[in-house]
């Protein structure tokens, strides 16, 4: 029998629940010690997923970018990098984004009419799977834990964070919380309108890091509240 990957969101919020600013430039929320936990997180996690607007919007490598981190995975017998994952319904990603150029394997989830548009632009830089007619997280997982990946790390955006949670797939929630206000009505939120489980999530832990207070839910179980 086939298991899913363990699925852990990884977010960093402002105090009014906000992932970025509305502004070009990407707002950077975590402090130095939080974003070398995170680097910790990626190089113990065997798949990072990222939606198709977060990629598009901030254009990250996404890396693990510790080279000692990057030993570490080569000597346990896994690949310097963990397997980078992309979503897109309708395929509009651009070849050129750094996404594609660093690293080590890349993978697209996408749907038919997604596929038909990747096949030729994607050649050589990442690896196109349909699922079909639409996206189901259910099956991206299943298709996943087929290719041994036991652990995944979701980095966002709204879209991605919002699905696994309100499909009620996600095991682990590590939200940092920094000391800023944002308040645009343009930017990104952590989470979009959905429905969600109605249970508590349990909190398992609590962490200070400096001016971020880092939180660690574990969303498929209940506090008993």
């Amino acid at each position: 029998m086939t298991h899913r990957p363990y699925v852990l969101l990884s977010v960093a919020v402002s105090v009014d629940g906000y992932i970025d600013d509305a502004s070009p430039q990407r707002l950077l929320l975590s402090n130095e010690a939080d974003f070398d936990r995170v680097d910790a997180v990626r190089a113990d996690s065997d798949a990072i997923l990222i939606g198709a607007e977060t990629l598009r919007r901030d254009n990250p490598r996404l890396l693990v970018s510790s080279a000692e981190r990057r030993a570490a995975r080569l000597a346990a017998g896994k690949p310097e990098y963990p397997l980078k994952v992309t979503v897109s319904a309708r395929g509009d990603l651009d070849p050129e984004l750094r996404f594609w150029h660093h690293g080590g394997d890349k993978l697209v989830y996408t749907t038919n009419t997604g596929a038909a548009k990747l096949g030729d632009r994607l050649a050589g830089l990442a690896e196109v799977v349909s699922l079909g007619g639409d996206i189901d997280l259910g099956a991206l997982l299943d298709d996943l834990g087929r290719r041994g990946i036991a652990r995944m790390m979701v980095e966002g955006g709204t879209r991605m964070h919002t699905e696994f949670l309100s499909a009620d797939l996600a095991d682990e929630l590590q939200m940092a919380v920094a000391p800023i206000l944002v308040g645009h009505a343009a930017a990104p939120r952590f989470l979009g309108p959905a429905e969600f489980p109605s249970r508590r999530m349990r909190l398992a832990d609590v962490t200070r890091i400096g001016d971020v207070a880092l939180l660690r839910y574990l969303p498929q179980e209940s506090d008993g509240g």
